[in-house]
């Protein structure tokens, strides 16, 4: 497994046994509609159940997926859509993360997103925070 996925997981009462996560990406407006048929046809392809919403004036897409998060090979699928979603989202031009943040499970897609500009961000950080005592180890380690 590449890494943690979820962005958001919430435990829903109403739904014993089944946890949710919320993975957003952002794309240009004209690109939204692709980017919906991509996220449907990559929760398909990896056997899970995923409920697609969001902001289609500022091209913000999330996606609620509903599982067991206790399984490993429920948690490996969701991680292989997570991965397909936000690398479809950077193709279009988009972004890894709307409006969630970066968080853990988008933090090795910020490369690939922001090239250089990631040992910008790094030296920023350092600069603000020199004794790593404001989000400690999440992503610049």
């Amino acid at each position: 497994m590449g890494g943690p996925a979820p962005d958001v997981r919430v435990d829903q009462e109403a739904q014993p046994g089944l946890s949710f996560l919320i993975v957003d990406t952002a794309v240009p407006i004209s690109r939204y509609p692709e980017m919906v048929r991509f996220a449907g046809d990559a929760v398909k392809a990896c056997g899970i159940k995923g409920y697609i919403f969001g902001h289609a004036g500022d091209g913000n897409l999330h996606l609620t997926i509903a599982g067991n998060f206790e399984d490993p090979d429920f948690i490996k699928r969701v991680d292989q859509a997570n991965e397909a979603i936000v690398l479809h989202a950077l193709s279009l031009g988009g972004t890894a993360t709307g409006e969630h943040g970066v968080g853990i499970g988008k933090a090795r897609f910020m490369a690939r997103e922001h090239g250089e500009g990631v040992d910008v961000m790094k030296m920023i950080k350092t600069l603000l925070d020199p004794n790593e005592i404001l989000n400690p180890g999440k992503i610049f380690t």
